[in-house]
């Protein structure tokens, strides 16, 4: 998978450098000269010089040939115009943004090309709740645009879940539970599959299901 990365920053590079290890074709797109010129030899990649903000620019780095573009860099306003770019001139199949402040998640969007967004005050929230939170439901991953999310549930001891199939759960048809994870190993669920207070449950749910899906795990 040939992978384009714009912004050599330390996320940038963190990114790159693990796809690289995973076998990956990767290419980093820098405007700073002199970043390029220290990083280069630490990561063997392919780098080019330039604004990844320009059509020029991503055009002779070769972006139409990209499966993957992240937009990496550590400014809004430049990751939103990198993924326009890929999405609409060179029409790259995957582009994922890296959202810096969390006031600006809602404009990286299909509008702007972006598939997938990460926002790492988001995250870092997710994980917290996920990790103190039991009874509740929690958000882990925005998918297809934000119309889509993975949600993860711990049961409490009164979740109306509790000793239920899940063939009997009567899931939204928009909605699918994923995993289960249970003594820290994942059961792949089956419609045999019976909840028992303290599984995290992670579920696939749409804006309208996730509502019904609180109300099957959660309850109240």
């Amino acid at each position: 998978m040939k992978v384009a990365i714009a912004g050599a920053g330390n996320v940038g590079t963190a990114i790159a450098s693990d796809l690289h290890d995973a076998g990956h074709d990767v290419l980093i797109i820098e405007q700073d000269a002199e970043l390029v010129t220290r990083l280069r030899p630490t990561l063997e990649i392919t780098w080019f010089e330039g604004d990844a903000c320009e059509v020029s620019t991503l055009k002779r780095a070769g972006l139409a040939e990209a499966d993957v573009v992240v937009a990496a860099t550590g400014d809004d306003e430049d990751n939103l115009v990198v993924s326009l770019l890929a999405k609409m001139e060179f029409a790259v199949p995957r582009v994922v943004a890296r959202v810096n402040h969390p006031k600006n998640q809602w404009l990286f969007n299909e509008t702007w090309g972006v598939d997938v967004s990460v926002s790492t005050p988001h995250l870092l929230t997710a994980l917290v709740e996920e990790a103190v939170s039991v009874g509740a439901l929690v958000r882990i991953l925005q998918l297809a645009h934000g119309e889509d999310r993975l949600v993860e549930v711990t049961l409490a001891d009164d979740s109306p879940a509790k000793g239920v199939s899940l063939s009997q759960l009567d899931m939204p048809r928009d909605a699918t539970i994923v995993a289960v994870v249970r003594d820290n190993r994942v059961v792949v669920p089956h419609g045999d599959t019976i909840l028992y207070a303290s599984d995290e449950v992670i579920a696939l749910v749409t804006e309208e299901s996730e509502g019904t899906v609180k109300a099957l795990l959660v309850g109240h």
